[in-house]
C-alpha cells in the first residue's frame, strides 16, 4: 500500500464503532514497534508525530520515507500525521512532502480565529487529497512543547462544535471533554452527555487527544459514543525509556544501540497491542 489520508479509515471506523489508534513515534524503533504491532493485529493506523519530532528532531523527509517503506512492506492503512501543528507554513511544507494528514491546532484562539486558521489549512489540505483535523476548545496538561494549565482549559461547546464544522468543512474535530495532555494529577471524569451532544449535532470524526493514563473502560465509553480517532504518546514513552534505564543498570558498560533499544521496543510493543485492543481496531483488514 501506500501512505493514505485518514479519511477512510476514519469513517470506517464511524460507521462501525471502533476507534483508530494515533500512535506518536520519535524515530525509527519507535515508528517500527508501531508498524509490526499493527500488521499484527490487522489494525489500521495512524502514526503521529509533533513539531518537535517531524519539524526540530528526526525531519519530515525523513519521517516519510520511513513510512513509505512501512506501507510498501505492510497491506493494512498507514497514515502519516503531523499532530499538533501550529504553524501553517510547516503543514503545508510537508504536505508538499508527501503528508497526507494533519491537526491544524489554533485551538489557543478566539472562535472566529480559530475558523480562519483552519480554513486556510482545509483549502490547501483538500488540493493534495490530505485530511485536516482542527480542535475546538484545549486540554490541559503538557504535549511536547504545548503547555496548558487547569485554569485555561475549556471544554467544547456542542453548538459551537457545528458551526465550526460547518463553516471550516475540516475533516475531524479533537473535543475537549475532560482528557488531558501528559499524566492526569487526579482522577479522571470525562463529560459523556458533552459528548453525545456533540456527536449528535456534528458529523465528522470525532478525536479525543489526551488518552493515555485514562482507564480503558471510559476510553470504550468514549468510542462508543462516537470518537473515532485516540491519540497515544505519553503511555508509549514511558514503558520505552524504563526498560532501556533497567537494561543499563544491569550493563552498565553497554554501548551497542542495537542491544539497549531492544527492550524499551519489547515493552513499548506491549502497549501498542493493548492499545489496539482496547480501540476495538484489531481485525479490522
Amino acid at each position: 500500500m501506500s501512505i493514505l489520508s485518514t479519511r477512510e479509515m476514519l469513517l470506517k471506523a464511524q460507521r462501525e464503532y471502533y476507534a483508530v489508534p494515533a500512535f506518536n513515534i520519535h524515530n525509527l524503533e519507535t515508528l517500527q514497534v508501531v508498524v509490526e504491532t499493527a500488521f499484527e493485529m490487522r489494525s489500521p493506523l495512524i502514526i503521529a508525530g509533533t513539531p518537535s519530532t517531524i519539524t526540530e528532531y528526526a525531519g519530515p523527509d525523513y519521517v516519510k520515507a520511513m513510512a513509505e517503506v512501512a506501507a510498501s512492506k505492510y497491506d493494512i492503512p498507514i497514515a502519516i500525521h503531523l499532530d499538533h501543528f501550529e504553524d501553517v507554513n510547516e503543514i503545508k511544507r510537508d504536505i508538499n512532502i508527501g503528508f497526507r494528514s494533519c491537526m491544524i491546532d489554533a485551538s489557543k484562539y478566539d472562535f472566529e480565529k480559530n475558523i480562519s486558521i483552519v480554513k486556510d489549512v482545509v483549502e490547501y489540505a483538500h488540493r493534495f487529497d490530505a485530511t485536516v483535523e482542527a480542535e475546538l476548545g484545549k486540554l490541559g496538561g503538557r504535549e511536547d512543547d504545548l503547555v496548558i494549565s487547569e485554569k485555561d482549559a475549556i471544554y467544547t461547546n456542542p453548538d459551537d462544535a457545528a458551526e465550526f464544522v460547518k463553516r471550516t468543512k475540516v475533516d475531524s474535530l479533537a473535543v475537549a471533554i475532560g482528557t488531558a495532555h501528559g499524566l492526569y494529577k487526579g482522577e479522571v471524569k470525562l463529560d459523556f452527555n458533552r459528548l453525545k451532544e456533540i456527536r449528535d449535532k456534528v458529523s465528522v470524526p470525532l478525536v479525543l487527544h489526551g488518552a493515555s493514563d485514562v482507564a480503558d473502560d471510559l476510553v470504550k465509553k468514549a468510542i462508543s459514543f462516537g470518537i473515532c480517532k485516540v491519540n497515544v504518546a505519553t503511555d508509549l514513552k514511558i514503558p520505552f525509556s524504563n526498560a532501556v534505564k533497567r537494561y543499563f543498570e544491569k550493563n552498565p558498560d553497554a554501548n551497542d544501540p542495537r542491544k539497549y533499544m531492544t527492550p524499551g521496543k519489547e515493552a513499548m510493543k506491549e502497549i501498542v497491542k493493548h492499545k489496539i485492543q482496547v480501540c476495538g481496531s484489531a481485525n479490522r483488514y
